[in-house]
């Protein structure tokens, strides 16, 4: 029996686990401030939207939202115990770089039974700025008939040789829901996943002046 909200295979109460491991072990190792979790709607078909810097964001944001939710996450950490412990707790396994539209019709059908569906949409880690958006996202959005929630993260990206810091500051900002109209074909996509794109940089920026403005002189760092 499928759990509600999550793919089919997937374990309610190991999600529920899974969820506690990211609030009561991974969250306390950071001082974690959430701005905005207010504005995560509580139904309805919902894709997230967020920003990567590094392996800690999934973690935390996995623990973090008030609803089940279903994240695509990269193949590659699909293997022995974890690879049969991801999909238990409704993670998606996706290839970057391929064609392969299982996962995203695996998220989609999260979405048509009211679903929420976790994106890293840079796909993969660097600065985190949204500067580059793969389409996965808006096709989510337009398949699924769903509302975007973005979320930027802040204190997590580690420079190459940069020491590693003891319980740093994260700061993570929920924004407002939006529903956007994606159009049809190609051109619909490039230009939903560009509207997606803004809307993320420009949470992520207004994250950074709020960290900059309480003293946090590097931004993505402290």
């Amino acid at each position: 029996m499928t759990a509600k909200g999550l793919p089919e295979g997937a374990s309610g109460p190991m999600h529920t686990f899974g969820r506690g491991i990211s609030k009561f072990i991974v969250r306390p190792a950071f001082r974690v401030r959430v701005h905005g979790a207010e504005r995560v709607p509580s139904s309805g078909p919902v894709v997230f939207i967020a920003n990567h810097s590094s392996m800690v964001e999934p973690q935390l944001l996995f623990g973090m939202f008030s609803r089940r939710t279903a994240f695509l996450v990269k193949a590659e950490l699909f293997k022995g115990f974890v690879g049969w412990f991801f999909p238990k707790l409704g993670q998606i396994p996706v290839k970057r770089g391929a064609v392969d539209r299982k996962p995203l019709m695996t998220a989609v059908k999260v979405l048509e039974d009211g679903g929420a569906v976790g994106i890293f949409p840079e796909g993969t880690r660097g600065p985190g700025d949204a500067e580059n958006f793969e389409r996965g996202a808006a096709f989510l959005v337009r398949a699924g008939n769903a509302t975007v929630v973005p979320v930027a993260t802040r204190g997590t990206y580690k420079p190459a040789g940069a020491k590693r810091r003891w319980r740093p500051r994260v700061d993570i900002m929920v924004g407002e829901p939006f529903t956007p109209a994606i159009g049809k074909g190609r051109t619909g996509l490039e230009e939903g996943t560009e509207r997606l794109r803004v809307a993320l940089a420009d949470l992520v920026k207004a994250l950074d002046e709020w960290r900059l403005e309480h003293g946090l002189q590097d931004t993505r760092q402290d």
